[in-house]
């Protein structure tokens, strides 16, 4: 299967959103397309369908009764006002009361002769009235007879569930113990009793199935990713899901760090490995300046985990002994540990343990640093990448070590193929083989991650319409990009940068000594800045904009602040015009407004990745906007090991090599793309084919990638094109501007100092579109504030949501029974409008979600879900957010033959505006031409 993008550039199309001078426009050739594990279809039997109609049923009567009450109501006081009685107005009065409340009389045949011995009229009302009344009643007595047998039967469909294949092996890495208890929920009798334990085991695995059956997360099992291509030809937008799937596994990454701690902690073995100076080091007058990094290790404990990594500009005094280790790596040599410390040995005055202890200083302040047994972040099969290294050394023991992991290699190699059984087996065999080799190594404690394997699914190729894609969504995707630089939380950050720049070198201003510029600039004022902002809150209590901190007066900050304003504005106007609509529209002049003021800071080359779901409508088909990320082949990244095939380490398989080829099509004129990593694989969310012609290799980093393709950082210089007016990183190699990007999916956040440092250069951005920001919210309706549903053109950029708190919520009191709650939630919902399948996020008081951000999907018309979601909601300070499920379960495009599947575009879209010419372009030195 060629899965390989065309090696030309894609069209760029001008479709003039917002304006004549609207940026010409291309989407990207291919995409990802996400599927639900499970069909939704799957979760249809957990639903109390008896239950669910004869909520809606009492509902309906009781609505009637209501109305019926009220105009019952108005009668009976035309008939307190007009009696002279004062002990039948005041029957009257009580009667007049129960009646608004719902509520029967005590004695219901002496409540119609006392209306009959004033009016007739009304007393065949009220005995109607109280007629209806009980048969809402015997209606609402049905409720528990129906509900305990839905249960039953959701129960039964719940035990069937769980022996779902792509349930069970994602569980397994997800929640292994989890898992090992579902055999015994399995195992339980229909109609027996449900204790506390098996309650709690009931909730658990709910969230994991509408996890399967109705979100996209691509872990495991519970979704499938399939590479997907734009084609000019096609009608409609249903896609048929290949049945088959195929399992791509590795081992986590931090295991093999571990490896690597315990080999360099055992002198012995140490002294075989390669060891090199600190990459960019320089000597000053009275000291060594080098890059120091700071690994903190991850807890094991967690769920997930990885070891991160900090660096940060370290010296060190020179000495005469320091300054000869210096010069025994003159002209290239390669030197062992066990080299440095023979040659310790040998000068005058050192004892032997002093000599091992000196290496292990120099080791440990990172001024001297082994090679070979760090993961780079391209490598195809980390485990046998690490075992290649080991041979490579060429001692016995490194045999011997490297032979240990062939135990842990067969059974990831085995892993895809097994069945349930099997793949626990295989898992509990991998920990207990790595644990072996741990102490054998000297670890007594054997400690390894929770999540031993990391595994992506990959299902077959798709195609979509791309002509029907631009015409229909492209226009609302561009207008809606123009503004996404607002909501940007990166972008600030970069306008500080170039404000910093230009005040310490000036208007076509210049720098070479990147690694001095990154410390000054973090040191002076960059951290302070992050730590300053870190909580800042964008809109106050009064709703009012809190303007971005400008230390350094920028006119970019003043820009990106009145476009926030802007958008605040014309939003609040929309909803105060909205007079309960469901949805409003942000149109084109709006856009235009909100882009005009982000003209200073905005435009250029702008590379777009968005998370989208397809609303098959018939007629008005939707696109709606989950996520934005920019930079370049984001989508894509962090799934290329499923679709490069056999690819070896430093060969790029075809879809690395088709990205790569795509990246190198659209770069600017004069310019190149070149990868930041951050240094070595701390977590397999980085790991990734090599996806640009050039990677920065920053100090204290090493790479796998052909030395030409690498640019070190004492290679790279900053200087201010003042016609464009922006800062341009430059190699002096290559004669040209470098783009610095990003490809990993580990937040730039956590990246090493110098490597945030660089993406501030790139145009890798992240927007939080909150188009509510600075909106008040409604007057609650007892207790809940909706908000309708945004649009631009067919692009959905909020769904309607219900916000309402803990507290005012319907939930179980302890005189009430299952039905009688079962029919509050359903009684609240319907009050409220909320449609039947929503997604709840839970917020803390300090407006944080709680359990992180993701959302957990209710389904009304389940007893199962909402006692799993009422077990979530504890504090009643906390406040509930309901968002609709869109697309609805009949507006769904991917289907196969066990139903319709949850599903979620990944794409890519390239903004290619107007801008003053780049600094000349010159020869590659390996030949080609830009």
């Amino acid at each position: 299967m060629n899965t390989s993008p065309p090696t030309r550039a894609p069209r760029g199309e001008d479709i003039g959103t917002a304006g004549a001078s609207a940026p010409a426009w291309s989407l990207g050739p291919q995409f990802m397309l996400r599927s639900a594990g499970l069909p939704v279809q799957a979760v249809h039997g957990l639903r109390s369908a008896g239950a669910s109609a004869w909520a809606d049923e009492v509902i309906a009567l009781e609505e009637q009764l209501r109305g019926r009450a009220a105009h019952l109501s108005d009668l009976l006081h035309e008939l307190i006002g007009a009696n002279s009685d004062d002990q039948a107005r005041r029957r009257l009065l009580a009667l007049r009361r129960q009646v608004f409340k719902n509520a029967l009389p005590a004695d219901p045949a002496e409540a119609v002769r006392l209306v009959l011995a004033q009016d007739v009229f009304t007393a065949a009302q009220l005995s109607d009235w109280i007629d209806d009344r009980r048969r809402v009643d015997a209606k609402r007595a049905q409720g528990a007879a129906l509900l305990a047998a839905d249960l039953d039967r959701n129960r039964a469909a719940l035990r069937e569930l769980i022996t779902e294949d792509r349930l069970r092996l994602g569980l397994l890495l997800a929640s292994p113990v989890l898992e090992g208890q579902l055999d015994a929920l399995h195992r339980e009798v229909p109609g027996g009793k449900v204790d506390k334990k098996l309650r709690k085991l009931e909730r658990s695995v709910l969230s994991y199935l509408y996890r399967t059956a109705c979100k996209t997360s691509p872990f495991s099992t519970f979704t499938g990713i399939g590479l997907g291509s734009f084609a000019d030809t096609g009608e409609g937008h249903h896609i048929t899901a290949d049945p088959r799937w195929s399992s791509h596994v590795r081992l986590n990454v931090v295991v093999l760090g571990r490896l690597a701690e315990l080999i360099l902690a055992d002198p012995a073995r140490r002294g075989d490995l390669p060891v090199t100076l600190s990459p960019g080091w320089r000597r000053e007058e009275d000291r060594v300046r080098y890059v120091r990094r700071w690994v903190t290790v991850g807890d094991d404990s967690a769920s997930v985990s990885f070891d991160s990594v900090k660096d940060g500009l370290f010296f060190l005094r020179r000495s005469g002994i320091l300054d000869r280790i210096i010069e025994l790596f003159a002209d290239g040599a390669r030197l062992r540990c066990r080299d440095i410390v023979d040659w310790l040995a040998r000068q005058p005055g050192t004892q032997p343990h002093e000599c091992e202890q000196y290496l292990s200083t120099l080791l440990r302040l990172g001024m001297l640093q082994v090679q070979g047994l760090e993961t780079d972040v391209h490598t195809a099969d980390p485990v046998r990448a690490f075992q290649a290294s080991l041979r490579a050394v060429g001692a016995s023991w490194a045999f011997e070590v490297a032979g240990w992991l062939d135990t842990p290699l067969a059974c990831l190699d085995a892993y895809p193929a097994g069945d349930v059984g099997q793949r626990r087996r295989l898992l509990a065999q991998l920990r207990e083989s790595l644990q072996a080799i741990q102490h054998r190594l000297g670890d007594e404690a054997a400690s390894l991650p929770q999540a031993l394997v990391y595994e992506d699914v990959r299902t077959g190729e798709v195609r979509a319409a791309g002509a029907a894609w631009r015409e229909l969504f492209g226009p609302a995707i561009s207008g809606i990009e123009r503004i996404l630089p607002a909501f940007d939380m990166t972008l600030a950050h970069r306008i500080t940068f170039k404000g910093f720049f230009l005040a310490r070198f000036g208007r076509g201003g210049r720098c070479d000594d990147m690694l001095g510029l990154v410390e000054d600039f973090h040191e002076d004022l960059y951290d302070q800045y992050v730590s300053y902002t870190a909580d800042r809150r964008p809109f106050g209590d009064d709703h009012e904009y809190v303007p971005e901190e400008n230390w350094l007066a920028l006119p970019g900050i003043t820009a990106l602040d009145a476009a926030r304003r802007q958008f605040a504005g014309r939003m609040r106007k929309l909803w105060e015009d909205a007079a309960g609509r469901d949805e409003i529209v942000i149109d084109d002049d709006f856009i235009a407004h909100v882009a005009e003021e982000l003209a200073p800071v905005a435009g250029g080359f702008v590379p777009q990745g968005h998370f989208m779901q397809l609303a098959d409508r018939p007629d008005d088909p939707l696109l709606v906007l989950n996520q934005s990320f920019g930079g370049l082949s984001f989508p894509f990244s962090r799934f290329t090991h499923c679709f490069d095939g056999s690819a070896q380490d430093g060969a790029a398989g075809p879809l690395s090599a088709g990205l790569r080829r795509h990246a190198a099509a659209i770069q600017p004129a004069g310019a190149v793309f070149a990868e930041v990593t951050g240094g070595s694989a701390s977590t397999n969310l980085n790991l990734h084919g090599q996806l640009t012609d050039y990677v920065i290799v920053c100090p204290g980093e090493s790479s796998t990638v052909p030395e030409a393709d690498q640019l070190p950082l004492d290679d790279l210089y900053l200087v201010h094109d003042a016609d464009a007016d922006r800062v341009v990183l430059r190699s002096r190699r290559l004669d040209r501007e470098v783009i610095p990007v990003y490809l990993g999916y580990l937040m730039p956040m956590a990246l090493p100092e110098i490597s945030r440092t660089l993406l501030l250069l790139s145009p890798a951005s992240m927007a939080r579109l909150d188009v509510w920001g600075g909106v008040a919210p409604a007057v609650p309706d007892r207790g809940v504030s909706r908000r309708p549903r945004v649009r631009h053109g067919r692009l959905v950029v909020s769904r309607r949501s219900w916000s309402v708190l803990v507290a005012d919520l319907p939930l179980r009191n302890a005189a009430g029974t299952d039905a009688d709650w079962f029919l509050d939630w359903n009684r609240w919902r319907a009050e409220h409008g909320v449609p039947r399948r929503v997604f709840a996020t839970l917020y803390g008081n300090g407006g944080r979600a709680v359990g992180g951000a993701k959302p957990q999907y209710l389904d009304f018309d389940s007893f199962l879900s909402l006692t799993a979601f009422e077990a979530l909601v504890k504090s009643p300070e906390a406040r509930v957010v309901l968002r609709e499920m869109l697309p609805a379960e009949d507006e769904l495009h991917v289907g196969s033959e066990r139903g319709d599947h949850v599903a979620e575009f990944a794409i890519e879209t390239l903004h290619h505006a107007a801008s003053p010419a780049p600094l000349a372009a010159h020869t590659d030195p390996r030949g080609a031409s830009s």
